[in-house]
């Protein structure tokens, strides 16, 4: 996952207002940008006058640096230090034709220099930069103020928004997944459209677990990868209740998971567990995806690809691993309590545990035997804020569907097994009638982290996807 992100800048300039705050505007944007992380393309002040975009001729060269540019940028960013010319800035996007994100940005006027030399006006060319855009069909971004001086915390809060806005339109437009083995029978509800998924720029490929199990088959238990991926395990989390021989599966079927995703590019998986994968072959393999899913790779259960694409939307986001859980249970009386649960392949970064503990998925058990169950990764998921994030497909409209919104994991007291957290989401019980009269799947995807405000304008307006934002 590409954690790195480059804008193209683009700084408005309008010759009736003075053209000297573009130089200073131009250098005090950079500057900010630096310190925030953010690669720039941008024409220099020998490419135009102070590096900024006016006329026609001007516009022609900034969409040429574009286009050479194209496989960098990931976003543009437009800052008027003046009102700026919008058909200057409309026609350079149109002309790069990029289709990336755009945040617009006015530097604001200093109530003491009013005069010709020092006004700015940009606060109204804000305006009809955005009326241009709307006419040329170029969707965009604001910031949170209509003026915001680039130094400010609200304008760095603003490019962090944006950073996070352009990796999830970046990674989701070009997402391979890959699904092992076929959706369990018992699971309707995780059924999902590939032909849909594709056509939004995410490629879905599946291996069947008998070849997976045939290629575990071809390893031996001496191998140097097998050994290697024991001792990974065993730096991961506690392996002491964990009998030699199933760790010996688990390291297997681990390094046949990860040459897999290595060899086809995959960006995150679903794995079918429930319960072939203990009948046929004597594991669980919540432990290697919880692995994957803490290096920023989601791995989902059940074969949740639609599960597998929130997790990897909020991670690109946030730049931290995501779960995905059951909306399981109420917690007593409180209408805004719940409680989540699987059985559990969270991400290790996301438990109160420091040293999460490898035991045997206690429901399956009961139908295959505990020593066919061995993996699972057991822990409470630590009190923190959080986002939320479904998405699915709905077929029979042909459209991509899904609902964002935050919360926060609390340490209200609970004794059970497996992965599990104590949450509290405002408005929770009109969330929860929305899920069922929409027929949202009952997995949920979540993130330690508040994203949801990027995640929605990502997944709306650059992706075209309906998503419904709850807000309590």
């Amino acid at each position: 996952m590409k954690k790195e992100v480059t804008l193209g800048l683009i700084v408005g300039n309008r010759g009736f207002f003075p053209s000297h705050l573009c130089e200073s505007g131009r250098e005090v944007v950079l500057k900010v940008l630096a310190e925030e992380g953010i690669k720039v393309i941008a024409l220099s002040p020998q490419d135009t006058e102070y590096g900024s975009v006016e006329s026609l001729a001007d516009a022609h060269k900034c969409a040429e640096l574009f286009r050479a540019h194209r496989d960098e940028i990931d976003g543009v960013l437009v800052t008027l230090p003046n009102f700026g010319d919008e058909r200057g800035v409309a026609n350079t996007l149109r002309f790069a034709g990029l289709n990336v994100p755009v945040l617009v940005h006015a530097f604001p006027d200093d109530p003491t220099k009013m005069n010709l030399e020092w006004r700015r006006d940009s606060f109204c060319g804000k305006m009809s930069v955005c009326n241009n855009l709307r006419q040329y069909g170029i969707p965009f971004t604001l910031t949170a103020l209509h003026t915001v001086d680039p130094e400010s915390e609200s304008f760095r809060r603003d490019v962090r928004k944006f950073a996070a806005i352009c990796r999830v339109v970046r990674g989701m437009r070009r997402a391979r997944f890959g699904m092992l083995g076929a959706r369990p029978v018992a699971f309707n509800t995780v059924r999902f459209s590939e032909k849909l998924f594709e056509h939004a720029g995410i490629t879905v490929e599946t291996l069947d677990l008998s070849e997976a199990f045939g290629r575990i088959g071809r390893l031996a238990d001496n191998d140097p990868r097998v050994t290697a991926k024991i001792e990974a395990i065993k730096a991961y989390a506690s392996v002491a209740k964990v009998p030699p021989a199933a760790l010996t599966k688990i390291a297997k079927l681990g390094v046949v998971m990860d040459e897999w995703v290595a060899a086809n590019e995959y960006d995150a998986t679903a794995i079918q567990c429930w319960t072939s994968m203990q009948e046929f072959f004597g594991v669980v393999p919540c432990t290697l995806m919880s692995m994957l899913s803490d290096k920023l790779m989601p791995s989902a259960c059940e074969t949740d690809i639609a599960g597998t694409a929130a997790m990897y939307a909020m991670a690109l986001a946030s730049g931290k691993p995501s779960a995905l859980v059951d909306w399981n249970n109420n917690y007593g009386d409180d209408p805004d309590k719940g409680v989540v649960f699987h059985c559990s392949n969270f991400p290790k970064s996301v438990l109160a545990e420091d040293i999460p503990v490898i035991d045997y998925q206690d429901i399956i058990a009961g139908t295959v035997g505990k020593d066919n169950t061995w993996g699972t990764l057991q822990g409470r998921v630590k009190a923190a804020p959080f986002t939320y994030l479904r998405v699915s497909t709905d077929d029979l409209q042909g459209k991509i569907v899904a609902y964002v919104g935050e919360g926060e994991f609390t340490d209200d007291p609970i004794n059970t097994f497996g992965g599990y957290g104590v949450v509290r989401v405002p408005g929770f019980q009109k969330l929860l009638a929305y899920i069922c009269e929409n027929g949202y799947e009952h997995h949920v995807a979540i993130n330690q982290s508040l994203v949801a405000d990027a995640v929605y304008e990502a997944l709306t307006k650059y992706l075209g996807w309906q998503v419904y934002y709850h807000k309590g």
